[in-house]
């Protein structure tokens, strides 16, 4: 199983809108657990948000952790068949392993964030 998780700049935490984000921790999963995870940084045309089309560098994940995300991203990827959680762990290899022993911590209330987010949706092409 692969599983995409959004990051910060420098690689070291959990980040939030993960329709935006450009820098990707993607963690092979197997009998043993999350080994370590191979770093992607999307050239801006294919962010999420942006992206149409095929042969995305993310294709093949089966989930995908962030701080954060809109309801139409997390719509979007639902339509992929990728499972889009948010969670409020910082650590990615924590989100990870929480994520495949199925005990995410939800994600912190953002009621301003969401109502950007909710915002951008209304006038979003991936609906």
């Amino acid at each position: 199983m692969k599983i995409a998780v959004a990051a910060t700049t420098d690689f070291a935490k959990v980040a939030g809108h993960a329709g935006r984000s450009r820098r990707w921790l993607v963690f092979a999963t197997g009998p043993d657990g999350a080994g370590q995870p191979e770093r992607v940084e999307l050239p801006p045309q294919m962010v999420f948000h942006h992206f149409e089309g095929d042969n995305h560098p993310l294709d093949g994940i089966e989930a995908l952790i962030a701080l954060s995300a809109g309801e139409g991203f997390l719509a979007r990827m639902r339509r992929f068949g990728v499972d889009a959680v948010l969670t409020a762990e910082r650590n990615p290899a924590k989100a990870v392993e929480d994520y495949l022993a199925d005990r995410m911590s939800g994600p912190r209330p953002r009621p301003v964030g969401a109502l950007i987010c909710k915002a951008i949706d209304l006038f979003s092409k991936h609906k």
